[in-house]
């Protein structure tokens, strides 16, 4: 027997979705289901004041929808924030594909993915992020327009990830400018935690500057390929958080800044392409200003793959797009002087520059 629910006798205050919506302050989420193809995806759109929601899609094996949903909404709330504080006309949002994408990608789940992603109507434009190749963004394109981030053989602007790494480097310079006065590198010890397809470009990059680079990953194969490719020290286990080093890189996964680690992390400076880095923004940010580590947000100095994949929405070149992404230096040297003017976390000082912008361009829109 079915039992019919009375949706007007549910409080939407008990409703953990909303009530992360709110906290937020999403626009729309959209479960998507099906059984024929075994997809199980979720859609966050943040905010579209500034433009379409451009964001990659994540293919990864949660434990659960919690920790899934949970990661999609701070995902696409960074995007609106990358977006806004790089000065593109885009807002934010992101996929999550929740299942292992070693074992359980097909043509059918992606072509039914991007079905879903079509009846947005353009409201989402997806890409590819952890987990996904521009390859599997082909089998997403055959059903929807509304993709970013194809092969360049198909007319798209490829695999992000050396624009991203670059993006970083940009970064950690300015934090070394910042911090030492001047943005060598040469001779600064660097942990790069995560050295899948952006982390592996940010060692060359470093490993070029003549940094002294210490990796670490849980693929111990790609470890020993990567550390004999660069001459990088390889650095196994939780160990890495009390390693004597100038800069602590973290491009893996997020939350890696918590309560847990900051005390034991022998840094001056945090600039790393993982997103999310802070377990939690306000706490973090001021145990991180407590220990003198300066910290360069994420999602300013990670988004050159944004800027990358923006080339396909925007029409503008590699050229263009490589000189938006080293223009990230100067802004994260702004955040830094914002910081300590207004004596507030970097973060934060990163936050009200993206939200200046969004509500500056949010009361021209309103004009008619």
């Amino acid at each position: 027997m079915n039992e019919v629910i009375d949706i007007k006798e549910t409080k939407l205050a008990e409703n953990p979705v909303i009530s992360n919506m709110v906290t937020y302050d999403h626009e729309q989420v959209v479960f998507c289901q099906d059984n024929a193809t075994g997809l199980k995806a979720i859609i966050a759109i943040h905010n579209t004041t500034l433009g379409p929601a451009l964001g990659g899609t994540r293919m990864w094996n949660y434990k659960n929808e919690v920790e899934a949903l949970n990661d999609v909404l701070r995902l696409s709330r960074g995007m609106t924030y990358k977006a806004a504080i790089t000065g593109l006309n885009l807002g934010g949002g992101k996929a999550v594909i929740i299942g292992d994408s070693y074992t359980q990608k097909s043509e059918a789940l992606f072509r039914r993915f991007g079905k879903f992603v079509n009846s947005l109507s353009g409201k989402y434009i997806t890409a590819e992020d952890v987990g996904i190749s521009p390859s599997d963004m082909e089998w997403v394109k055959m059903e929807t327009d509304h993709v970013a981030g194809v092969p360049v053989s198909l007319g798209g602007s490829g695999d992000p990830s050396p624009v991203t790494a670059y993006g970083v480097y940009m970064g950690i310079k300015a934090g070394a400018k910042e911090m030492y006065g001047n943005d060598s590198l040469t001779g600064k010890k660097v942990l790069v935690q995560g050295i899948g397809h952006v982390g592996e470009v940010l060692v060359k990059y470093l490993s070029e500057e003549n940094a002294k680079v210490y990796i670490t990953d849980i693929n111990e194969q790609r470890l020993a390929d990567v550390a004999n490719k660069y001459g990088a020290e390889v650095v196994l286990g939780d160990s890495i958080y009390d390693l004597d080093i100038d800069i602590y890189s973290p491009c893996a996964l997020g939350a890696t800044v918590n309560s847990n680690t900051i005390p034991r992390l022998k840094c001056a400076i945090i600039a790393g392409a993982a997103n999310n880095q802070l377990e939690n923004e306000v706490i973090h940010g001021a145990e991180l200003i407590k220990k003198g580590i300066l910290y360069a947000p994420d999602f300013l100095i990670n988004a050159g793959g944004l800027i990358n994949v923006n080339r396909e929405v925007a029409n503008y070149g590699e050229d263009r797009a490589m000189e938006l992404t080293q223009n990230i230096y100067n802004t994260t040297l702004d955040i830094f002087k914002r910081a300590i003017q207004e004596n507030i976390p970097t973060y934060a000082a990163a936050n009200k520059l993206a939200e200046e912008r969004i509500k500056a361009v949010g009361k021209i829109k309103q004009v008619r």
